[in-house]
């Protein structure tokens, strides 16, 4: 709640005329302001580094330090500082000026108190805003920071634990296979089924370790900003999945896109991700369609797409498929850990952009990139 007055309201009055100043210092005085009064500029900066203030009231024309420099001066010691700048008819503009550079308003001479009292009033209340606007900024920064911490403790415990889970789920998965490469003979049917789920249970969590581990590392990566041609990166990536789609009828269109500032080797995993998972979600279909383009090039960002006609997904499960371990459709139906659009997401939030997609099911799904435009 705004207070326009309390008992321990400081005002700083400031005027080379020392009968004006002791008068207004005498009449605010009255109404239960504490005023204290300087006819030098230099004396009221001394005061004002040693003692708080709520407010300043400067006249505009001083010998020293006009009331223009002894407000920035003051602003200098103390931002939430509110001045008010006291000035006769003739240099009305230049008071105007003077609230252009940080002053809060200004009072012309000869004073009337129905029009100084309004005005601190209100310039009171500002002092406040500007304090509790201060108070909530510091909370947020703290706050921010707690975050941050809690956030860098849980990426180095999932790394120790997924660390620690590597040798143990090996030794599961080779015992099991010695197993079933030695004892096959006193095993039932059955038994030999439970060992195969054994051993793929085993390979399964050793890739969902591996992928979290990623995962965390890509918070501790460091991220190189250069000017990165991203159809050459698609180019690449492209020519590196060639052996997932050997034998199926996979229809490419991939369009020229557009250079922006990134981590090229960050952004190749992004693409990768992506490509990856519209070759996988395409199995059913033949042919296979997969599209990669630019949406659009604005003013404030560039956005590209991955389209593909595979099997899509309900778009109330759009924003969980950026989770980490989120999927779908179950692993007998499509391979994964639930990871890869995780990475995605995480990269491009690393380069001050955003990610987001569109399907339905049997339809089709089209995932977006944004990346932020650089200004000079």
């Amino acid at each position: 709640m705004l207070m326009s007055k309390t008992p321990s309201t400081r005002i700083l009055i400031v005027d080379d005329e020392a009968a004006h100043m002791k008068a207004l210092c005498e009449t605010l005085m009255d109404y239960g302001y504490q005023t204290t009064g300087f006819a030098s500029s230099s004396e009221a900066l001394s005061a004002l580094r040693e003692s708080r203030f709520d407010l300043l009231m400067s006249d505009l024309i001083m010998p020293e330090l006009d009331g223009i420099g002894l407000l920035s001066a003051a602003l200098e010691l103390d931002p939430n500082l509110v001045g008010i700048i006291m000035t006769g008819q003739g240099t009305v503009d230049s008071a105007v000026e003077a609230m252009k550079r940080g002053a809060f308003d200004y009072i012309l001479k000869p004073f009337k108190l129905s029009v100084i009292l309004p005005v601190l009033s209100r310039a009171l209340d500002m002092r406040q805003l500007r304090l509790e606007n201060a108070a909530l900024q510091q909370r947020v920064q703290e706050r921010a920071k707690e975050i941050e911490a809690v956030n860098r403790e849980l990426e180095a415990f999932a790394t120790s634990v997924a660390h620690d889970l590597q040798a143990p789920v090996r030794h599961i998965g080779a015992y099991a296979r010695l197993l079933d490469e030695q004892c096959d003979a006193a095993f039932n049917e059955v038994g030999r089924q439970y060992l195969a789920k054994i051993i793929g249970s085993s390979e399964r969590l050793g890739g969902l370790i591996s992928a979290l581990l990623r995962f965390a590392r890509l918070a501790d990566a460091g991220l190189r900003r250069e000017t990165v041609a991203l159809s050459q990166i698609v180019a690449a990536v492209h020519r590196n999945l060639e052996l997932d789609t050997r034998g199926r009828d996979v229809r490419w269109q991939i369009a020229e896109l557009p250079q922006v500032k990134g981590d090229a080797s960050l952004l190749e995993q992004v693409f990768c991700n992506l490509l990856s998972n519209a070759i996988k979600y395409t199995r059913p279909r033949d042919p296979a369609e997969i599209e990669v383009g630019c949406a659009s090039d604005s003013a404030d960002e560039v956005v590209v797409f991955v389209r593909d006609n595979g099997v899509g997904f309900p778009m109330h499960y759009a924003d969980r498929l950026f989770g980490v371990f989120q999927r779908l459709h179950s692993t007998d139906e499509f391979e994964g850990t639930g990871i890869g659009l995780a990475n995605v997401r995480r990269i491009i939030t690393r380069h001050g952009g955003r990610t987001w997609a569109e399907a339905k099911p049997g339809e089709g799904a089209t995932f977006y990139i944004a990346f932020p435009k650089t200004h000079e």
